[in-house]
């Protein structure tokens, strides 16, 4: 016995011969191993029972199988399968856990034995255990019966069951039930039942082979629901079931290609084919044979054919009492029998029509005629009737046959006829549309078509005919220049009868109102002629053509026809200047001074009116002494010393000289063309100006040298703001004397005789000991005094008097130092006495220095004595 429990190898015992095993065991000193049955819900113990859901992921720890030794021997653990069958699981020897290697399917195997083992070392007990599998949903419904094809006849009644659909679903539970759908139930003439399957005809629906014939119905089979992976899961499939609709004899014939319309011409004879009409079964499925024939409207003169529905006619158009026969048609099915069923209804249309064989003709006075011709003046009236056409068009056919279109066709717009529409005859009528267009000078003579067409016919047959219309020339235009203005240019001093332009216009009539004379008019004609037939403008023979007198003209021309017609172009005339005059200075001999750092200018004018011929050069052409310390602008005539020429000093150095008096030739040419030129001999005497005395009035008069109107102004201005003081003055002391009420004395201004003082000049022709002294002014001035003496007057109004008129400004020296002998050195010109001009600033104006200043105030100051003491002269 105990060799036995030892043993490595054991059977597997049946549960009395184990205990009796067990027994014996326990009856020596080593114990087997064994299990602890911890029920079906535990997760540890022998398997016993154990159940676990299909969805199982593969690799999940699913049981701990958990024994024990009664030695206390530590125990291992094991597990197998049966020969041949899937081994799901795998377990840890030392720790029992077991985990699932294989995917579960419920659906494949629902349960399976696994041999559990514990072991001790030395004693091993093995023990079967069945594994339960339970279900999750993870199987879709399948369709038993579809997809399927059926046959329903069209007549089967609405609701009826047409089919019955099956699906399985090998799930349990939920997961396994199954309820059916339809996709687009709406769109469907059928319904489901949603737990039989059973497919029925909705209510109140009818199958219509001639409307659809297969109708595609796909059925939805969906399950209840089930747990899978956790997590609630529905699955479906679908099938489709076609259904072909059986045609059933419900549908009467119909006509193909209605409405039908049959002519009969006036050539037709009898038995000629009119019309064939055409009717199919409305079971097209299983069509039945037609026959044809007629209900109404025959007149007994057509004939239709039974099995064909061709209709002829049976006997001459002449006969016939009718231009239009409506005949009702009948299209019956013949059943297989030969007996009439149900049938269909059309109307055919027959018009009895004339043949078109006569095209529009045109009709004059004479009979047929294709040319008509009128003579007319140009430009009639718009809408004015053509009357001298007599025009007539005529088809000799019937009804639509004899119905035709006019159209004109010719050149523009000028003519229209009426009627546009014509049915069988009409009277043509030509109307004036455009009159301005109808003009003789663009077209002696107008030729048109006149077009008939048929609208409505087959063969559209067309005619024409031709219209001529010869113009009359009538007086409809006025001459027209060739420009609205002319422009002219003649040189001056041209002889008298010179031609100027030839004006040109034109007049398109014909004959004597197509010739044009001419004349001319206006304030600036005087001076001109123009001969009547050409056109061509010329100088009076007297007239004499001066640029600088007047160099612009301008007057009209007139061009006009035989009946007073006419038309005006202006004319410019242009005097065209000539260099005819040369430059003149003011004289020929002319007297300047020259004050170092400021220039001196001459000015000649040249009578020409035109650039460049009055554009006058400048040039220096001689200087005496011989050394030319001058330069001269030649557009402005300035003449300066040379740059580098800055004091009296310098000059000497030059000149070895102590007499500052030059000669030059000063010459002025135009830019004409031949270019003319003047001479004139200017005479300049140099000197150098002192500081003027006079703080800012000096400063004023030195920077206004040039302008003499600028001083007169100022001098003007302080008088009149002299007597505007004095004025106001007065009237405040009066408003004063006035609200006092008081009787004032008046003031009287005694002024005591003013010292005259003399002015002492220094000849400044006469070489001064230094050149400072040259212009210097000794003068001393005094303010009058004034006494004031009080008057009393009886009017209560201060009175101011001042002596009038006052005393006399200072007075020059009645005679002036005379002036140096003037003698010639080697000049054989005589020198007349010329007054000198002031010279205007130059363009470009030079820096002015503190030197320059004071000459410029020396030579103001100098003038401004001299024109004193002429007027005290006079």
């Amino acid at each position: 016995m105990t060799s036995l429990c030892r043993m490595k190898n054991v059977k597997i015992l049946h549960l009395p011969q184990l205990l009796v095993f067990v027994h014996a065991c326990l009856a020596q000193a080593d114990f087997a191993p064994y299990f602890y049955d911890n029920g079906p819900y535990s997760q540890n113990g022998n398997l016993a029972l154990f159940s676990l859901s299909e969805d199982m992921p593969v690799g999940t720890q699913i049981y701990c199988l958990n024994g024990t030794d009664p030695e206390g021997q530590e125990v291992r653990y094991g597990l197998s399968f049966d020969p041949g069958s899937k081994e799901y699981f795998s377990v840890d020897p030392e720790s029992g856990n077991i985990t699932l290697v294989e995917k579960l399917d419920r659906e494949k195997e629902d349960s399976f034995d696994v041999l559990v083992s514990i072991t001790d070392g030395q004693s091993k007990v093995v023990e079967r255990v069945t594994v339960f599998v339970m279900d999750a949903n993870d199987e879709k419904p399948e369709f038993q019966n579809m997809p399927a094809i059926i046959d329903v006849l069209e007549t089967t009644q609405s609701g009826s069951s047409i089919y019955k659909v099956e699906a399985v679903d090998r799930d349990t539970g939920s997961g396994g039930s199954v309820t059916y759908y339809l996709q687009n139930s709406q769109a469907t003439p059928f319904a489901i039942d949603r737990h039989s399957g059973v497919l029925r005809i909705k209510s109140g629906e009818m199958l219509d082979y001639e409307k659809t014939k297969t109708h595609f119905v796909t059925v939805i089979a969906k399950d209840g629901g089930g747990n899978f992976n956790g997590k609630e899961q529905f699955l479906s499939s679908s099938a489709t079931l076609t259904i072909n609709v059986i045609d059933a004899q419900d549908t009467p014939p119909s006509f193909i290609g209605t409405p039908y319309f049959g002519y009969v011409y006036e050539i037709s004879v009898p038995g000629s084919e009119i019309f064939t009409v055409v009717a199919k079964d409305g079971d097209v499925g299983n069509p039945n044979p037609i026959s044809y024939s007629f209900e109404e409207g025959d007149d007994g003169v057509f004939s239709i054919n039974k099995t064909s529905g061709r209709i002829t006619l049976l006997t001459l158009p002449i006969y016939l009492k009718r231009e239009i026969f409506n005949i009702k048609v009948r299209a019956s099915e013949v059943s297989p029998e030969g007996r009439l069923m149900d049938y269909g209804v059309t109307t055919v249309v027959i018009r009895v029509v004339d043949l078109n064989n006569n095209p529009p003709t045109f009709y004059g006075e004479y009979g047929p005629q294709n040319m008509f011709e009128l003579t007319m003046y140009e430009h009639p009236p718009e809408g004015e009737i053509l009357r001298g056409l007599k025009i007539t068009v005529n088809d000799s056919d019937q009804g639509a046959n004899a119905k035709f279109n006019l159209r004109l066709i010719g050149p523009g717009r000028m003519l229209r006829v009426v009627p546009q529409t014509v049915l069988n005859e009409a009277q043509v009528t030509i109307l004036v549309e455009d009159s301005a267009a109808m003009d003789y000078e663009k077209h002696h003579f107008l030729t048109y078509k006149l077009l008939a067409v048929e609208i409505d016919t087959p063969e559209r047959f067309s005619s024409t005919a031709d219209i001529v219309i010869h113009l009359l020339d009538t007086n409809d235009n006025a001459p027209k220049f060739s420009s609205d203005y002319y422009i002219a240019r003649i040189p001056e001093n041209s002889p008298g009868g010179s031609n100027v332009v030839s004006v040109t216009a034109s007049d398109p009539d014909s004959g004597p109102w197509g010739e044009v004379r001419y004349s001319i008019y206006g304030s600036g004609a005087e001076l001109f002629l123009i001969q009547p037939a050409s056109g061509i403008i010329y100088t009076q023979p007297w007239a004499i053509l001066d640029a600088e007198v007047k160099s612009k003209y301008n007057f009209y021309v007139k061009a006009e026809d035989a009946e007073g017609k006419y038309s005006l172009a202006e004319v410019f005339v242009t005097v065209l200047d000539l260099n005819d005059h040369p430059p003149a200075f003011n004289d020929n001999f002319l007297e300047k001074t020259m004050v170092i750092g400021a220039p001196v200018k001459i000015e000649a004018v040249d009578d020409d009116a035109e650039v460049p011929n009055n554009v006058i050069e400048y040039a220096i052409m001689k200087a005496e002494p011989d050394n030319n310390i001058f330069d001269i602008n030649a557009e402005t005539g300035e003449i300066m010393l040379k740059s580098y020429i800055k004091s009296i000093a310098i000059i000497q150095n030059i000149t070895k000289q102590r007499d500052f008096t030059w000669s030059l030739v000063v010459q002025a040419r135009d830019r004409g063309q031949p270019s003319f030129s003047t001479t004139a001999v200017v005479k300049i005497d140099i000197t150098e100006a002192t500081q003027l005395n006079g703080g800012r009035l000096g400063s004023f008069l030195l920077q206004s040298r040039n302008k003499p109107m600028q001083i007169l102004g100022m001098l003007a201005g302080v008088i009149s703001l002299m007597v505007i003081i004095t004025v106001l003055i007065s009237t405040a002391t009066f408003m004063r004397n006035k609200k006092s009420n008081r009787i004032l004395p008046n003031r009287r201004i005694r002024r005591r005789p003013r010292k005259q003082h003399t002015w002492n000049f220094k000849n400044p022709f006469k070489s001064p000991e230094t050149p400072g002294e040259k212009f210097k002014v000794e003068e001393e001035e005094q303010e009058p005094e004034v006494i004031v003496e009080n008057v009393n007057y009886n009017n209560n109004v201060g009175k101011v008097m001042t002596q009038w008129p006052p005393p006399p400004p200072p007075c020059v020296p009645a005679v002036l130092p005379p002036p140096p002998p003037y003698i010639p050195r080697e000049r054989q010109w005589a020198v007349p006495t010329i007054s000198a001009t002031v010279a205007p600033n130059p363009k470009k104006k030079p820096a002015i220095t503190r030197q320059d200043t004071v000459n410029k105030a020396l030579v103001s100051e100098l003038k401004m004595r001299l024109e004193q003491k002429k007027m005290l002269k006079h």
